[in-house]
């Protein structure tokens, strides 16, 4: 018996609670039901297992992390309906149930008719670069991210950001840092030609500097542009609900709009989007949505060679019900609004520290300025790589740095210095609590007091691309131990 479980999307606001005597907190509107274990190892064991790791957090191992916050990729915590829902799956090769009510989830979210199942984001990019950018080519994206970024480049095509200066500076009161410069982009498509720019990227919101956003009405401004042009637009909604939690907030047109039609809207202006579900719908999988047919059947013949049939695309069928579920759930104001709002508060508490972070908060994770934390690193020595291995070694934190190891060396072998060095500490949807973000923001409090015995680091083993994932590094000096003899100092009840 196949019983049918629907999701309806229904339209709330976010609940906003004040406080009568006590600090003003922001307040999770979940419960937990079920729990995991977490450990946290002696300073010294998380010495050895930073150096076993090459310095490199995501070599480290998760039962060796405390709190892990590394990234918000597929790491989400799923809600009761969403675990019910996998329950039911059906597990057709061809012609699954499953796949329809995903399908139709997407259609009642966007208004395109067609799907395209992928098993996450980065297999998108693989496909729509497959299909689209050939030699010589010219890619328009606001931020680029490190897939497409690599997918562009072995298709010998080029990207161009079009995000305005202003939007690197870390501490601004820019509500859309994510937004194109509109200017830059039609000169762009002036000196190069339509011809050769075969769709121009949103990212929305933006994942490289800061988890930023992209304003709606720019969003309309870029479709504008496009359409005179016949140029394809298209949309990276990985980071969406973040984004749209953004759009309600922060952009005056659009704050009594529910987060379904402000959805609809960003939709109706692009040709194209695709998502990795590992963010949005708090799940594991992704997929292309698009409303031409004729685009549609080009595209058709990739997803059996490079993901699966066309009705799992290499994903399984229980995520896919879950994501189905998950995708229901970010249209609810109260969800998406968690993350964020935790974000907020750690860096308004971080700004009181004097704590250099990103502002104004974006989505995704809080992200720390290593130039600006550890002025006395040069770049060549990775500050923010440096920063990250602090961090896991005081608190058994894993972050992420997002700066200069996560740029490739150019051609000749210079280094190519990234335009922000940041820590990024990510936060995955509905998996921490207020306690812990404390703790964290203890650490760091704790580690900017001691930032002078930080320094560098440099490779012993360093890949030629995507050198973050993979590379290994030292120390250039004795500091860890130095760090941690101060750790021992002041926190001797701990060890």
């Amino acid at each position: 018996m196949i019983i049918n479980f629907l999701i309806i999307i229904q339209e709330e606001k976010m609940n906003k609670i004040k406080f009568y005597k006590e600090e003003n907190i922001p307040i999770e509107f979940h419960r937990a039901r079920i729990v995991q274990k977490i450990n946290l190892i002696p300073i010294d064991e998380r010495l050895k297992c930073l150096t076993e790791a090459g310095n490199n957090t995501f070599q480290l191992y998760n039962k060796d992390i405390f709190l892990d916050m590394l990234t918000d990729s597929g790491v989400n915590a799923m809600s009761d309906d969403m675990q019910a829902a996998m329950m039911h799956a059906d597990d057709s090769y061809a012609g699954s149930e499953t796949y329809l009510r995903m399908q139709r989830k997407l259609v009642e979210i966007f208004n395109m008719e067609y799907f395209l199942p992928a098993h996450q984001g980065r297999a998108c990019e693989n496909i729509l670069v497959q299909r689209f950018v050939k030699s010589e080519d010219i890619i328009p994206m606001n931020v680029r991210f490190d897939s497409i970024k690599e997918y562009i480049r072995q298709a010998n095509a080029t990207f161009i950001e079009m995000i305005k200066e202003d939007a690197l500076i870390t501490e601004s009161d820019i509500a859309f840092k994510g937004n194109f410069d509109i200017n830059k982009l039609e000169k762009v498509i002036s000196y190069y030609g339509k011809e050769r720019i075969p769709f121009v990227r949103i990212e929305a919101g933006s994942n490289l500097i800061g988890g930023q956003p992209v304003s709606l009405n720019n969003i309309k401004q870029i479709s504008n542009i496009c359409k005179s042009n016949d140029i394809l637009l298209v949309l990276d909604a990985s980071l969406l609900q973040d984004n749209l939690h953004f759009i309600h907030e922060r952009e005056e047109n659009y704050m009594n709009t529910s987060i379904i039609n402000i959805t609809k809207e960003i939709a109706s202006f692009v040709d194209i989007i695709y998502f990795s579900a590992r963010k949005l719908g708090f799940a594991r999988g992704g997929g292309i949505c698009l409303r031409d047919k004729e685009i549609y059947d080009s595209l058709i013949r990739y997803i059996p060679t490079y993901e699966g049939y066309l009705t799992y695309g290499g994903m399984s069928v229980k995520e896919m019900e879950a994501i189905t579920v998950g995708l229901a759930e970010t249209m609810d104001e109260n969800i998406i609004s968690q993350g964020p709002e935790f974000i907020r508060y750690m860096v308004e508490k971080l700004s009181e520290y004097g704590i250099p972070v990103v502002t104004p908060p974006g989505g995704l994770g809080v992200h720390i300025d290593a130039r600006k934390f550890l002025p006395h690193i040069p770049d060549n020595e990775y500050p923010a790589g440096a920063l990250t291995a602090a961090l896991y070694l005081c608190s058994g934190i894993r972050a992420m740095e997002r700066g200069n190891i996560s740029e490739d060396r150019l051609d000749d072998g210079t280094e190519q210095f990234a335009k922000m060095e940041l820590v990024r500490i990510a936060l995955p949807r509905r998996v921490y609590t207020l306690s812990q973000i404390k703790y964290v923001i203890d650490r760091l409090k704790w580690l900017y007091d001691n930032r002078t015995l930080i320094e560098g680091l440099m490779f012993y083993e360093e890949p030629e691309v995507m050198r973050f994932y993979f590379g290994k590094l030292a120390p250039v000096s004795d500091w860890q131990n130095i760090l941690v003899k101060k750790y021992k100092q002041d926190f001797l009840s701990e060890i």
